[in-house]
C-alpha cells in the first residue's frame, strides 16, 4: 500500500474482514493501530483463534494476495493493496498476543523492560508473563499483565 489509510476507512476495511472471518473463528479481534485509535493506520492487524482453519485458509486465499504464511502469521495484500496481518493466537496465548499486536513498540519495549528488572520475560509469542523459574505469573487478560508488573492497566488508545 502506497501511503496510510485514515482511522475510518482502516475501520471499515476491518469490520469487512472481521464478518468474513469471524465465522471460522471461536475469537477474533482488531489490534495494531486500528485499537489504539491513531487517525492514520499503515495496516491491519488481527488476532485470531481458528476454529475451522480449512474453511479459514480459504476465505482468507480470497481476500487477496498471500505474501507470507505460517503457523503463526499470515501477511496478505488486500484488493486495493492494503497490507493484512492476521496473527494465530491460542485460547490460551490470545490475550497476551492481543496485547502485543496492539502496541504501540514503545509500550511493549516498556511493558518488556520492566518485566526484565524483576528478571521475568514477557513473550512476543503470545504465551504470557513468565518468572526467573519459567512459571506463568500473568496472561489470562491484559489486565493481568499490567497488575503483575504493578502497572495501572491502560486502554489501548492509551498505548501510543
Amino acid at each position: 500500500m502506497t501511503g496510510k489509510l485514515t482511522l475510518q476507512s482502516a475501520e471499515g476495511i476491518a469490520r469487512n474482514v472481521v464478518a468474513a472471518l469471524e465465522p471460522h473463528c471461536e475469537r477474533i479481534e482488531v489490534a495494531g493501530s486500528i485499537r489504539r485509535r491513531r487517525p492514520m493506520v499503515n495496516d491491519i492487524d488481527l488476532v485470531l483463534v481458528r476454529k475451522d482453519w480449512w474453511e479459514l485458509n480459504k476465505v482468507v486465499s480470497r481476500l487477496g494476495r498471500v505474501e507470507q504464511s505460517g503457523q503463526k502469521l499470515t501477511r496478505l495484500i488486500l484488493n486495493g493493496g492494503v497490507q493484512l496481518d492476521l496473527y494465530y493466537a491460542t485460547p490460551v496465548t490470545f490475550p497476551t498476543l492481543l496485547l502485543v499486536r496492539t502496541g504501540s513498540k514503545e509500550n511493549n519495549v516498556r511493558l518488556c523492560s520492566l518485566a526484565k528488572k524483576q528478571g521475568w520475560q514477557l513473550c512476543a509469542s503470545g504465551e504470557g508473563l513468565f518468572n526467573e523459574r519459567a512459571e506463568r505469573l500473568a496472561g489470562d487478560s491484559e489486565e493481568s499483565i499490567y497488575q503483575a508488573l504493578g502497572l495501572r492497566y491502560q486502554k489501548p488508545e492509551e498505548r501510543n
